[in-house]
């Protein structure tokens, strides 16, 4: 199978990328989303109010997972912030970057433009309602994040090349195997890994550019006439990150993250401060949308699940790609940067799309008939500018400023876990071949929509779902006996005591 895989990639994908740039774009985007979508959005509750079974696996999978560790994702938080800070640091800690590094480089990629324009695309389909079960999905997504990133650490191991590789390629192949399943394992490995390398062209490259590109024309005139010249642009800025490998994508992202998260947050909440007396009428319509939505084709179920699929797109929780990045982390105890990994969903859909949400369901955007253009267009960071621009069209630029370097932090992450990927089923010798394809969608992106960019996107990065979940659940056992090891531990003061004699 793997072979299969490597032919498929070097004979097919590349050639085929290629001939895209010149010939039909569009059209071979739709050609391939229609495909996929038979199978990954395949409606397991059909008629008006549809469930796509990726939705459904990534809802049940979240659920199971909080119950099953007791709702560690609200009584771990504490210690998660502890360790975060780096007060548990030990000699015994291996790895190639800190806790911090590993949490701001899966951050990267994961506090993006899924939070400017997949929260705004998501409100003006499923409603403001839709707000409510992104939240209730970013709690629930905070135990599958756990999940991921302990067992990443668990069955991590050194290259030959003295790199680490962990990830949802190395738990399901050498997990399965100690189950007696080593075929199906490696099986799903593959399967995930050729995934996440196509998911890794559309959400890591071609749609952060694409998306990036229609606020910054908005801007800068220059790039709505020539707009080759953004993709260029943004292709050698990435290039000049992801070339030097995971200690400088992790340096950049541990600079970058903090200070566009503040820049952004900031200007959300002068916005919201600035319209506070509307603030308890949005929220108001929030609650009342999520349970009793207006005009949203499938009632609460089509909400629900416009909340949960961008909320997973967005968090990444259940796709198995952070767990790439905290695989990384050096620490003693696999539990403890799962810990960390609580975080993420945490910052990036509790927080950071909850306001998001607010600002566009203050302004009213998501409804008003003269933008209706940029809905049907699914141009949701255009949508979102407008929301900004509202309130001064200096806000307008602070957003544009933050669409970029969102854009910019997603695509030197994603294009590590593809990179991670490809070299899992390649092999170490074509890295750099991987780097180029991934900078080349940089530039297909300038001329594909992003109306069938965004399907693309949401097609392969959601079927990493299924190989990874299977994962989960069946070595989910082996984390809740370390888990309650660790808290054991944590109970009777021997972590303390481990930190005290370092």
């Amino acid at each position: 199978m793997k072979r299969v895989c490597q032919l498929f990639f070097l004979f097919f994908i590349a050639p085929s990328t290629a001939w895209a740039a010149d010939n039909g774009v569009d059209h071979v985007f739709g050609m391939i989303n229609a495909f996929l979508a038979q199978i990954i959005f395949f409606d397991i509750f059909p008629g008006e109010a549809s469930m796509p079974i990726v939705v459904a696996w990534l809802i049940i999978a979240a659920v199971f997972l909080t119950i099953r560790f007791n709702f560690v994702n609200l009584r771990m938080m504490r210690h998660a912030y502890r360790v975060l800070r780096g007060k548990y640091r030990t000699a015994e800690d291996r790895g190639e970057v800190s806790p911090f590094q590993a949490l701001s480089t899966a951050l990267s990629a994961t506090v993006g433009l899924g939070n400017i324009a997949g929260v705004a695309i998501a409100i003006s389909i499923g409603g403001p309602g839709a707000t409510f079960w992104m939240i209730v999905a970013g709690f629930l997504g905070m135990s599958t994040k756990f999940t991921e990133a302990t067992l990443a650490q668990m069955y991590r191991e050194v290259r030959p090349d003295g790199k680490l590789m962990g990830g949802a390629m190395e738990y399901l192949s050498q997990g399965l195997a100690e189950k007696g399943a080593p075929k199906v394992g490696r099986a799903l490995a593959i399967l995930f890994a050729v995934f996440t390398v196509l998911g890794s062209f559309g959400a890591g490259s071609a749609f952060q550019v694409s998306q990036s590109m229609g606020a910054v024309q908005a801007q800068i005139p220059f790039f709505r006439e020539v707009p080759l010249a953004f993709g260029i642009l943004m292709g050698a800025a990435v290039g000049l990150v992801i070339i030097g490998g995971l200690r400088r994508i992790a340096h950049v992202a541990e600079a970058v993250v903090p200070s566009m998260v503040v820049i952004y947050l900031s200007a959300c909440l002068w916005i919201i401060g600035s319209n506070a007396a509307l603030v308890p009428q949005a929220l108001a319509t929030i609650g009342t949308e999520a349970f009793s939505p207006m005009a949203v084709t499938g009632g609460v179920v089509g909400v629900i699940v416009q909340g949960f699929k961008r909320a997973m797109f967005s968090s990444e929780a259940g796709l198995g790609s952070a767990a790439i990045a905290h695989s990384t982390a050096s620490v003693k105890y696999p539990i403890r940067q799962g810990l960390v990994a609580l975080y993420e969903p945490f910052i990036d859909t509790v927080i950071i799309c909850t306001m998001t949400a607010l600002v566009i369901v203050i302004t009213g955007v998501y409804a008003a008939p003269e933008y209706e253009s940029l809905r049907a267009t699914a141009q949701g960071a255009a949508l979102t500018s407008v929301a900004f621009s509202t309130i001064s069209p200096v806000f307008s630029t602070i957003l544009t400023l933050s669409v970029v370097l969102f854009a910019f932090s997603t695509a030197i992450s994603w294009s590590y876990y593809g990179e991670r990927c490809w070299v899992y089923v390649f092999g170490d010798h074509y890295s750099l071949f991987y780097k180029v394809i991934f900078l080349g969608f940089s530039v297909i992106a300038s001329v594909v929509s992003a109306a069938n960019l965004l399907e693309f996107t949401e097609l392969l990065v959601l079927g990493m779902a299924f190989p990874n979940l299977i994962g989960l659940y069946l070595l989910s056992g082996k984390v809740k006996v370390a888990l309650g090891q660790y808290t054991d531990k944590l109970a009777s003061g021997e972590l303390d005591r481990e930190i005290s004699l370092k």
